[in-house]
């Protein structure tokens, strides 16, 4: 029996849920009426950046526990933390 070749495609699992989606629709939403507000409980300024409010949606999200991928970071994101010494 011959092996079928595989297209270099992966395997159709969503990578985010659907109620991430709905939650990104939501922070959508608000952005266009103007209510969507950035930093913790809405102390920041009014949101403007389309990118923004997703990733707000997505991090509302993330907290609801909806399936969303982890942000990249990590022990590899840290920085030295200020200037070098010499």
């Amino acid at each position: 029996m011959a092996t079928r070749k595989r297209s270099g495609r992966k395997s159709a699992t969503r990578k985010y849920g659907r109620a991430a989606g709905k939650s990104v629709e939501r922070a959508m939403r608000r952005r266009k009426r103007g209510t969507l507000r950035s930093g913790k409980s809405g102390r920041g300024g009014k949101v403007k950046s389309r990118k923004q409010a997703i990733a707000i949606g997505l991090s509302e999200a993330r907290k609801k526990g909806a399936k969303v991928p982890r942000k990249p970071g990590g022990s590899a994101r840290r920085g030295s933390g200020g200037a070098k010494r010499t």
